[in-house]
């Protein structure tokens, strides 16, 4: 059985604007959004993610659900690929959202309503497929490769992931080493190597992988990006992984024997797969950064909620100094780091593409780290409060002790926090560097 999920008037169990408060980002069309979102996701996700993740898997037929109903598209970046949708026969989104209108804002309320859930094995089970291994085909691929592949993939008929990490390459993502050597008649890629850490893996018919088509010692340089078959290609192999949480989310290890694929799945050029990766991991990097807030928000509210009814020394544990201190410190991170949030998404909704690739890389990766360490605190709060309920994994407190298990899946992918960090201070000394030269005057800071 799910746990209560908190909602307002509990403290911190909302964003502002969903607690009465103004808010200079969200319409009409957004609040509408939201209550369908929130509709569909409490019929057919809130209730069993729980058990379904303690069963190890959700249904099969979870992800048609969501496909028909138009609720795994909302994982893509937006704007969406409207004329794709369309010729898939889909001209709006639950609500009666039509897709033209789908902004980021929408977007991040997607993301926050499915995270509402309180873990992400459920969710992820169904999203990241489609909001990380189809981009790369949207954004680069040539038409005849979107032709090939999008209509099976919007649709939901056809299920893919993305493949980067490697065992012995994790954010070091130019130290890849998985290989894609043209045939001798130029007509296919011979792909060896390994993939560890794919969510979706297991049921994905396609990987959009990250491969070394360049020399040994290429570095980033050597990098490209191909369309790979899995599910019952010859010579592809997978296992599911078993991680400390997460654990319906499908987390494979791909082994590539001789696989055969021909030079046409290439996405776009070859050589700029480092580029690519580059860009897509922002998209990744903002939705995982969202989809903490939330998870922090629900780890603080249901830790408030406790408190304010379990009794102790003759009293509310609300009534003591300490747990309200405790409480004030959380909510003080959590509440700043949703207003960086809301701002960065409205950022998104305001900027083109290049603009944002250039002037919110960084930040996304900073915004990234900084949600993961916000979670943790509130995570880490919840379970102190909860006592010892908050370190048993059934009753009062397993929502505490679960949410402090999907920390570290938060805090390591997409770019681990200290990667994270560093990167985002590059970057920013990069744009600083550029500006400078634009003024006619040389920067000193040098990376």
């Amino acid at each position: 059985m799910a746990p209560t999920i908190p909602t307002y008037p509990v403290p911190f169990a909302e964003p502002a604007y969903l607690a009465g408060l103004p808010s200079p980002y969200y319409s009409e069309s957004h609040l509408r959004w939201q209550k369908a979102v929130r509709a569909f996701v409490d019929e057919h996700l809130l209730p069993n993610a729980f058990e379904w993740e303690e069963a190890g898997d959700v249904p099969s037929h979870l992800y048609e659900t969501f496909s028909k109903a138009g609720m795994l598209v909302p994982s893509l970046p937006a704007p969406l690929p409207i004329e794709w949708l369309k010729k898939s026969g889909m001209t709006q989104l639950p609500g009666g959202l039509k897709i033209e209108e789908f902004d980021y804002l929408h977007a991040g309320i997607w993301w926050d309503e499915l995270s509402r859930v309180g873990i992400s094995g459920p969710g992820g089970s169904l999203t990241v497929g489609m909001a990380y291994g189809v981009p790369p085909i949207v954004k680069f691929g040539s038409e005849s490769l979107q032709s090939r592949f999008l209509p099976d993939l919007l649709s939901g008929r056809k299920r893919i992931c993305i493949a980067i990490t490697e065992p012995s390459a994790g954010s070091d993502v130019a130290n890849i080493s998985t290989t894609a050597v043209r045939t001798p008649d130029g007509k296919n890629f011979v792909i060896n190597g390994t993939k560890k850490w794919i969510t979706n893996g297991i049921w994905s018919d396609y990987a959009s992988m990250a491969v070394r088509t360049g020399p040994e010692g290429s570095g980033a340089a050597g990098l490209s990006m191909v369309v790979v078959p899995l599910k019952g290609h010859k010579g592809v192999n997978m296992r599911r992984l078993r991680l400390g949480g997460q654990y319906t989310a499908g987390t494979t290890f791909i082994e590539l024997d001789d696989v055969v694929v021909p030079v046409e799945n290439l996405i776009g050029k070859e050589g700029m797969g480092m580029k690519y990766i580059m860009m897509n991991f922002n998209h990744e990097r903002l939705s995982i950064a969202i989809s903490a807030t939330r998870y922090a928000r629900v780890a603080l509210s249901s830790a408030v909620s406790y408190v304010m009814a379990r009794e102790a020394f003759g009293a509310p544990l609300i009534n003591q100094p300490v747990v309200r201190h405790r409480i004030a410190k959380a909510g003080a991170e959590l509440e700043s780091l949703q207003s960086w949030v809301d701002s960065f998404v409205y950022q998104m909704c305001h900027l083109s593409r290049s603009e944002a690739d250039v002037k919110l890389g960084g930040l996304t990766a900073l915004v990234k780290a900084r949600a993961g360490i916000v979670f943790d605190e509130c995570a880490r709060c919840a379970v102190l409060l909860f006592g010892g309920n908050g370190y048993t994994r059934t009753g009062l407190g397993e929502i505490a002790e679960r949410l402090y298990r999907e920390v570290p899946g938060q805090r390591i992918p997409g770019g681990s926090e200290d990667v994270m960090l560093d990167l985002a201070v590059r970057q920013l000394v990069k744009n600083y560097q550029v500006e400078m030269k634009k003024l006619g005057a040389k920067g000193s800071a040098k990376l």
